[in-house]
């Protein structure tokens, strides 16, 4: 028999933030990996926001889902743009195929989210430029850990 999944917990508020990828955003978004599940192809984060920042155009390659804890989020260009704007506190879903060329934030922001299956970002013309899932995310957050082990060793 294969063993089941072991069950997790993080506390959010102790656990360092990463800097998200400068070439897959903008503004100094920070992340923090609250679980990657591989039999699902699934994946959790918290994120963090600065004013003026957004994620760089993306295509969701599996539904995803939402708890917006702080702040605004302009999905797709926002509500003036033909897109959502979320106020916190908040929820949203993300379809499979859901094209984001633009989600900004234009104030400071946190929010939970929960993806199944990689975002695949994109070029301005569609053609993918990275694709980012479970193993993706797992890898840079303990490339991210080890590096904070290293500070703390050298200290």
């Amino acid at each position: 028999m294969k063993p089941a999944v072991a069950e997790e917990y993080q506390q959010i508020d102790q656990m360092p933030w990463a800097p998200f990828p400068e070439a897959l955003s903008k503004g100094g978004i920070r992340w923090k990996l609250l679980h990657v599940g591989p039999e699902m192809g699934a994946w959790t984060a918290y994120f963090g926001c600065p004013a003026g920042s957004a994620f760089n155009a993306h295509v969701h390659q599996g539904p995803g889902e939402y708890v917006l804890t702080k702040g605004r989020m302009d999905v797709r260009g926002g509500r003036d743009n033909g897109g959502d704007t979320a106020v916190a506190p908040g929820y949203g879903y993300e379809s499979a195929g859901a094209r984001h060329d633009l989600t900004n934030f234009p104030v400071d922001s946190e929010f939970y989210m929960s993806f199944l299956g990689p975002l695949v970002f994109i070029n301005e013309d569609g053609s993918p430029i990275v694709a980012i899932g479970w193993k993706e995310v797992q890898g840079a957050w303990q490339a991210f850990l080890d590096s904070q082990a290293s500070v703390k060793k050298a200290a």
